[in-house]
């Protein structure tokens, strides 16, 4: 029986949004501007039809020719946000009808009634920044005060999000996650995606460092995603990376949480020899993100993207006749682009077969056709929502 994967390069766009402008993100594109600050020498993503997607998606191919040998497409969201669970949800078949809560650019950006009850249920001394920041400068700019006075470090962002940072040390990594899952009771009201736990070391400005403690507290997925169909069919699913926490540990399998991309890149490769016939395995490879996306950093993003190129073989390597491997995006994060948000753009989709028949599976009107392909191709589903394209057969 055929087995998938689905490899999520976080936040890795390729522009042409219809809707970018409303939000704020008109003219974006995370692959074409990283290409304008370097030479990206990435063969193995462009035989998969990289180059193509991204000009299927904005008339320009910024890559090197290669021989196609997969099949590629362009993949648009549906749902009102730029977020990771939103992207995330949609890919898995369920795309969001309703809009997240968001905090304004307002200090604080939290309600008062919001502050108040995490201080008081979680018996800490108050909480610091409440504004939106990048993540790694609000340590930066509060991580001292932070270890004096023992306030957790509170901030968001353009997504529907509570982040806290708090020290793993002088705070205490289980006692910032109790922090977390107050606010995250708090909020449920409020309709935020997600408060994530933000643990850090350190004992000055410049010393400061995000660990791979990260926990992210979820809403559930109003309807059942691709990883709960294929649970509760039997099968045997896998999840590394972040994404049990995206899914609300909903479905999500086997869970290995591990941190950077190449304890990700080995902790796939280590599973895939044992996934079962029929099985999925979905890993999110989130330093793209989180290291240089944010950090609007072209050139490092893009080197990471070649290392990440460069590990392809090793998981082409272990398909076995059936398997069908899938690579695309949750959502965009334009290095060159004002500000340290996500951008709203179009997602490439890279899948690859042993002896598969290289072409075009054109422009996805949701994010949720990647989805009700790979259900339709292990036998599973339907899903709620999306409309599977056939492996075997370029353009169907």
């Amino acid at each position: 029986m055929a087995r998938a994967f689905l490899l999520i390069l976080d936040s890795f766009g390729i522009g042409g949004a219809p809707d970018a402008a409303s939000f704020g993100d008109d003219g974006a594109n995370t692959l074409g501007h990283i290409c304008d600050h370097m030479t990206l020498n990435v063969p193995h993503m462009a035989s998969l039809g990289l180059g193509q997607a991204a000009a299927l998606s904005t008339g320009r191919n910024p890559l090197a020719a290669q021989p196609l040998i997969g099949q590629f497409g362009v993949a648009r969201e549906v749902s009102r946000g730029k977020d990771t669970i939103t992207g995330h949800w949609e890919i898995a078949g369920v795309p969001l009808a309703f809009d997240w809560g968001y905090f304004p650019h307002s200090v604080p950006a939290f309600p008062q009634d919001l502050i108040d009850g995490i201080v008081t249920r979680a018996k800490i001394p108050g909480l610091l920044a409440l504004c939106h920041a990048s993540g790694t400068q609000v340590i930066e700019d509060f991580g001292e005060e932070h270890i004096r006075s023992g306030k957790p470090i509170a901030y968001t962002s353009a997504d529907s999000v509570l982040q806290i940072a708090a020290h793993e040390e002088h705070f205490g990594l289980d006692r910032l996650y109790e922090v977390c899952r107050i606010a995250r009771e708090l909020t449920y009201p409020m309709n935020i995606g997600r408060v994530i736990a933000r643990p850090f070391l350190g004992e000055r400005p410049g010393e400061f460092k995000r660990t791979g403690h990260r926990k992210d507290f979820a809403v559930t997925p109003p309807q059942p995603t691709l990883l709960e169909v294929l649970s509760r069919a039997g099968r045997d699913v896998v999840s590394v990376g972040k994404i049990g926490d995206i899914y609300a540990h909903v479905g999500t399998g086997r869970e290995f949480k591990v941190a950077g991309n190449p304890a990700f890149l080995e902790t796939t490769l280590a599973n895939m020899d044992g996934l079962g016939e029929g099985g999925f395995l979905m890993t999110n490879f989130v330093d793209f993100d989180t290291e240089f996306g944010h950090r609007r950093d072209p050139v490092g993003y893009g080197r990471l993207l070649e290392s990440f190129d460069a590990g392809l073989p090793r998981i082409m390597a272990k398909l076995r006749a059936g398997d069908l491997l899938v690579l695309t995006a949750d959502h965009g994060n334009d290095p060159t682009w004002r500000g340290t948000d996500h951008t709203r753009e179009q997602i490439p989709v890279m899948s690859y077969m042993p002896g598969m028949h290289p072409g075009s599976f054109g422009l996805r009107k949701s994010f949720a056709d990647i989805g009700q392909t790979i259900a339709h191709h292990l036998g599973a589903g339907p899903l709620a929502a999306g409309t599977a394209w056939d492996p075997a057969t370029p353009g169907a």
